[in-house]
């Protein structure tokens, strides 16, 4: 499993029924998460502080539960970056700070290229990983289906200090423009993908990640320019793993991509890692 590097203000402090709590800066939430089924060593609430806790819902959803005042926003750093977050009402701040084994990643390839790269982001919520690769060098077209998640990416840019300028901001499906930027003729040297299990377009298209994604990568394939530099594919899905997303990578992409994947997680105060998905990643010679 591959562990998140270098996070000083973010950390999982402890787990147990279903739930995590952890310390995002200076304040601590519960969320729940699926991947906890032990029980904990001792009440969550009873370790520290806590300013919120995530509620779900019998009828679905969830509501967050305050005993301090959080702002709308704040933010945390990671590595010199920092990024805007915000509790939304799907249990999400708008950031997964596991992805940082794929951030630390990216920015290596990009810096070490020796050449200007060209990123596109599909599915790229609220735009650490375009931010990672802009400050790296790189041009970044970021795509999302939520126009208030591709404002958050600007945002996210802006706080930064970097260049607006070398980043499209894209509020579309992604199978749609990828299809689009074929027929344009673009092309890009690096694609993210962090599809959700399930989803919808701007335009109510209906998004599922085991009937969509083998058509999208097809897309992805083509859409790659003649000297690609790496393809990231991410997955929270249930059922999706390292093996199966490797294998999706290796069917679609050009025959000599060096892939891999693995399991991502998060260590833990009580001394365990916490997993949080997968990934897949293939580089090019």
């Amino acid at each position: 499993m591959k562990i998140a590097p270098d996070w000083t203000e973010y950390s999982v402090i402890a787990t147990g029924d279903g739930e995590k709590l952890e310390r995002w800066g200076k304040y601590t939430f519960i969320r729940p998460d699926p991947q906890v089924i032990w029980r904990p060593a001792r009440p969550l609430a009873g370790v520290c502080k806590v300013d919120a806790v995530y509620e779900r819902s019998r009828e679905g959803g969830g509501r967050w539960k305050y005993f301090s005042p959080v702002p709308e926003q704040f933010s945390v750093s990671w590595r010199g970056l920092s990024f805007s977050l915000k509790l939304m009402g799907f249990k999400h701040t708008g950031l997964f700070p596991e992805q940082a084994v794929n951030w630390d990643r990216m920015s290596r390839l990009i810096e070490g290229a020796g050449r200007q790269v060209s990123v596109l982001n599909l599915f790229g919520y609220t735009g650490a990983a375009s931010v990672v690769c802009l400050r790296a060098g790189a041009t970044v077209c970021h795509v999302d289906g939520a126009k208030a998640m591709v404002e958050r990416a600007g945002e996210n840019v802006r706080r930064n200090g970097l260049d607006s300028s070398r980043m499209r901001y894209i509020v579309d499906d992604c199978f749609k423009f990828t299809q689009r930027e074929l027929r344009r003729g673009h092309r890009y040297d690096a694609v993210i993908l962090d599809p959700p299990s399930f989803g919808r377009g701007p335009s109510g298209e209906k998004w599922k990640i085991e009937e969509g994604i083998g058509d999208l990568m097809s897309l992805v394939a083509e859409v790659l320019s003649d000297n690609p530099l790496f393809v990231c594919l991410n997955s929270y899905t249930t059922g999706l793993q390292p093996g199966v997303m490797a294998n999706i990578l290796r069917l679609s992409l050009p025959a000599g991509a060096r892939i891999d994947s693995d399991e991502i997680g998060l260590p833990t105060e009580e001394g365990l890692v916490l997993p949080q998905g997968c990934t897949a990643f293939a580089t090019f010679d």
